[in-house]
Order: structure tokens, then sequence, then C-alpha cells
């Protein structure tokens, strides 16, 4: 059954030998030039499952990685019960929300720590299980980085799903992010990845503006 068809790739909820499983399925592109397609597609999955993996031995919780069929550029991965982060934050109590979001700032910081750019930080990439577990899913963007521009993005993307998703909270939820990040990766680590993302976006600031200029 069909649950997500991303750009990236489809998501299918299937039984796998009585078993409840996630398969991840990279399909061609047409637009792309057929071998360049491939390369792609082969890339990525065989890098995805390596990555999760990575991730889980540096104390995240991702899915558990049961099959890789590269010739059908396919994952076959765990099914993780639970709830998206995005669907639960905003219902919270204020104590609560806060500590989710500290929760979900420490483990940003054990990613970043292991030198991992999850590429794709948003709260729907989060599942909250019902034993308060946060799991950190689709790793297809993700990459291997110790700079500080990739963890200054990779913060700048999850700052801005907050203020698109969770408005309302969107400036205290993202300063708990950071004191979670800052838990695991030192105050000077959390000073320098914020002021990188504020470069960021000024960056972006100055390109909106020359493009209303160039109009």
């Amino acid at each position: 059954m069909l649950i997500k068809k991303g750009a990236e790739a489809s998501l299918f909820l299937e039984n796998w030998y009585n078993r409840k499983v996630i398969m991840k399925q990279r399909l061609p592109k047409r637009y792309r030039v057929p071998e360049l397609d491939g390369e792609i597609r082969l890339y990525r999955t065989i890098h995805e499952p390596q990555i999760i993996h990575k991730a889980k031995e540096a104390g995240v919780p991702t899915p558990t990685i049961f099959l890789v069929d590269v010739a059908e550029a396919t994952i076959i991965m765990e099914f993780i019960n639970g709830k998206q982060v995005k669907q639960v934050l905003d219902s919270y109590p204020s104590d609560k929300r806060h500590r989710l979001c500290r929760l979900i700032g420490g483990l940003i910081g054990r990613l970043h720590d292991h030198g991992i750019i999850h590429g794709d930080l948003t709260t729907s990439n989060m599942i909250l299980t019902p034993a308060g577990r946060v799991v950190f899913v689709d790793f297809g963007l993700s990459e291997h980085s110790t700079e500080l521009e990739s963890r200054g993005v990779d913060l700048h993307l999850m700052k801005r799903a907050f203020q698109s998703t969770h408005y309302q909270y969107a400036e205290e939820s993202f300063a708990k992010v950071m004191e979670g990040y800052a838990d695991v990766r030192g105050s000077k680590a959390a000073v320098n990845v914020l002021k990188k993302i504020k470069a960021i976006e000024k960056r972006g600031r100055y390109v909106s503006e020359r493009k209303e200029m160039d109009q």
C-alpha cells in the first residue's frame, strides 16, 4: 500500500514474512539521462542504509534495515509504530513540548558529533513511539560532513520547519532544540552553529532582496 510518494522515493507499507515493514523504492526519473539516473538511484540505495546504521551507532534511534535490493533500488526496513512529531507537538503543554524539543536537539547533536548530516530535518521525519522514543527516519538526502556550514544548513532547515509548521511555538521550540544540542556538543559548538544559521539567513534575505530589485 502506497503511503507516501515523494520527489526522491515512494514509501509502501507491506507485509514481509509476517512482519509489517516499510518498502522504500526509488523509481526511475524520466527527466534524467538514464545512465545518470541509474547511478543516482544506485548510490542513494546503498548510501542510505549505511548512514542509518552509523546513526544507530551514534545512539540515534533509526529503523532497522532488513533488506537492500540494489537491482530494484529498494530498501525494506522496520515499520516504526508511532506518530510523526509534526502531528503531536502543537497539542502538548509547554513543559512536555519543551522536553520533546530538547530531546530532539540532543539527537541532532549526536548525529553531528559523528559527522552525520540528516539533510531533511523536519518534524515529519521524526516518529514519536508510544514508549517516548524519537526515531529519525528518511535519510535519503543525508551526507557525511564535519563542516560547520553543513551543520548550520541542517539546523536552519529544522528552524524553518518550526516556523512553517509550528509557527505558534517556533521560537521557543527551536531554542529548546539548541539547548539539547548544547547538552551533547557543548555550548561553544551550539553558539558557533547559531552564528552560522544567522549567516545563512542573512544570505537568504540578500538573495531575496536582489530578486525583488531585478524584477
